[in-house]
């Protein structure tokens, strides 16, 4: 394998070559350069889609089990949700079952913002893995997730 160009000077990467973890790191910078580029504009990031998404998933879930879904520790998730609640995306109810907790509902311009967005996320999508057939996307996905678990 060869790097970027695949022409006759092109740098060996050695090693790299048949190291899984580099590959997938440099397909990730790929993926998310190619991520901002697709929602920008939107004022959207990788993480605030996926908060927005469980919420939609998930109305009036709590914020502590928002984080834990998407492994966001505890202080980061306070100023990402008042970022969705500034933005008017997302409303914040103390919860009927915690008082101490809050919960979140998204709002009709939360839906429209997410649903916006995944457009553009599977158009984007559709650009790095168009090449792959229905049966390859799952495999990967499967493969991913096989990974994703050993982290529990």
């Amino acid at each position: 394998m060869m790097a970027a160009g695949d022409n006759d000077d092109a740098i060996r990467l050695g090693p790299l070559e048949d190291l899984v973890g580099y590959h997938m790191r440099r397909a990730s910078a790929v993926v998310g350069a190619d991520f901002a580029r697709a929602v920008s504009g939107t004022g959207m990031r990788q993480v605030l889609v996926g908060i927005l998404s469980i919420i939609a998933a998930n109305p009036g879930i709590n914020q502590g089990m928002v984080g834990r879904a998407l492994n966001i520790q505890r202080a980061n998730m306070v100023s990402l949700v008042n970022e969705l609640v500034d933005a008017g995306l997302v409303t914040r109810e103390v919860s009927a079952e915690d008082r101490r907790a809050f919960t979140f509902t998204l709002t009709d311009r939360g839906r429209t913002t997410l649903d916006d967005a995944l457009v553009r996320i599977r158009d984007h999508e559709e650009r790095l893995l168009g090449s792959m057939s229905a049966q390859e996307r799952a495999t990967l996905l499967d493969l991913l997730s096989r990974i994703e678990a050993r982290g529990d």
